[in-house]
Formats: structure tokens, sequence, C-alpha cells
């Protein structure tokens, strides 16, 4: 007969979800090298949202609630065309359809947490602290300083984008409009977009999403961009689906 006491093991993650000051700082040390990269980024897409039409009382709210560049570019233009709510969210809903990926990727780590702690990670998520993460930790079993690892890479990177937002907002607000800034944002998304594309799979994906966006341009409401995505990213799946089948057959 087992005699250890029927909680022993919740008790144990428990103790491995306390706060572990090395692990936090292990964990900040470790996304260090990214921050001034996610700040920049951030300062971008703040210059990008007042030069975009935001007043600086919108972008404020707007980068402190969203947390999203990508998704906040995209939902740009939408907003200044007056198009319907649905279809913002819809443009952003699938511009960030990856972090579905992430949250079932980081699920088996966390799934035993509360629900707000859960959900405070996930506004907090980055692509890069989540990558870096499961470099660390690609097993899913309990140990020690996970979450506090986890927070050192979160925190900061969320702190990171926030300055460089805010700064860009205010900046972004005080330079004439003759400068034309607002074009940086779309520079922004092609020096993210170019070293992303590191298959043909992702290639054919740009290169269809590219090929609807202008074929689609003229739809209401910029639904040409929503298409856009949709169509790329179906087209990458099925051409990776693809690749995939042809090895398995080669093997």
């Amino acid at each position: 007969m087992n005699s250890a006491h029927p909680d022993a093991g919740k008790l144990d993650i428990a103790a491995f979800d306390r706060h572990d000051p090395v692990a936090w700082r292990d964990g900040f040390q470790t996304g260090l090298p990214t921050l001034f990269g996610i700040g920049a980024w951030g300062l971008v897409i703040g210059v990008a949202m007042v030069k975009g039409g935001l007043t600086v009382w919108q972008a404020t709210v707007m980068t402190l609630t969203v947390f999203a560049g990508s998704a906040q570019l995209a939902s740009l233009p939408l907003i200044v065309a007056g198009a319907p709510l649905w279809v913002i969210f819809a443009t952003a809903l699938v511009v960030n359809l990856r972090f579905v990926i992430f949250s079932v990727l980081l699920g088996p780590h966390f799934s035993h947490l509360p629900w707000f702690q859960r959900f405070y990670l996930g506004y907090i998520s980055g692509d890069i602290s989540i990558a870096l993460y499961l470099q660390r930790y690609p097993n899913p079993t309990p140990a020690p300083g996970k979450l506090s690892f986890l927070k050192g890479l979160m925190v900061p990177n969320w702190v990171s984008w926030q300055i460089g937002s805010l700064a860009g907002i205010f900046l972004g607000s005080a330079v004439p409009s003759e400068w034309q800034l607002g074009f940086a944002g779309t520079l922004a998304i092609l020096c993210v977009m170019v070293p992303l594309t590191v298959n043909s799979a992702a290639l054919c994906g740009v290169v269809v999403s590219g090929i609807v966006a202008v074929l689609a341009c003229g739809l209401p409401y910029k639904l040409g961009l929503l298409l856009a995505v949709l169509v790329g990213m179906v087209t990458a799946m099925a051409v990776e689906e693809n690749i995939l089948r042809k090895r398995a057959g080669h093997g």
C-alpha cells in the first residue's frame, strides 16, 4: 500500500512554481541580448500607430492592451478605413494564430496553474521568449525554477516593448508629418519577414499572399489583406505537407 500523501504530487509542483530569484535572473540574462531589438521594434510600431492615424491616447491604450506588433500593424489600415469591428478582430486573430501553436507547446508545462495566472502569462508572452524557454525546457516534466525562468524572459521583454512603443508614440506625435515616418512600419515588417522566409513552403506562402493582396486590393474594408493572409497560410501549409509526404515516400 502506498503511504504517500495523495496531494504529494500537487505539493511538489506548487513548490516548483515558487519564485526562484536565481532562475528569474537566468531567464533575464538569457533574453537580455534580444531586449534592444524588441525595444527598437516597439519604437517603430509606436511611430507607425501615430502616423497611421491614431491619436496619442488611442495608440497608448492599444500598445498596453494588445501587445502584438504584427497584429497592430495589420489592423491599422482597417481602423483608419473605418472597417467593421469584426473585420479588425478577424485580421488580428489570423495574424496571431501562431500563438495557438505556442499555447499548445506551453500548455503541458503550466496547465496546472490557475486560469488567471495562465491568462497573465499568455498576455505577456512573445515569440522570442517562448522560443528561448522551449530551448531550455523542451520537456514538460515539472522542474524547479521553470516558471521563474519563463517570467524572467517574458517580463523584461514586455517592459522593453512598452518602453520602445511609448517612446515611438510620443516621438511620432512630435515629428512633422512631412518626414513620412509612417512607412517605417512597412519597412519593419519586411525586416522581420525576410529572415523568417527560410524554406520553400514559407516562400510560396509569401508569394501567394502578395499576389492575392494585390489582386484583392479593391475589396472594401481592406478585406483583401485578410484574404491574402488566409490564402498565404493555407498555401504554406499545403506546400509543407506535400514536402513532408514526398520525404516520407522516399524514406
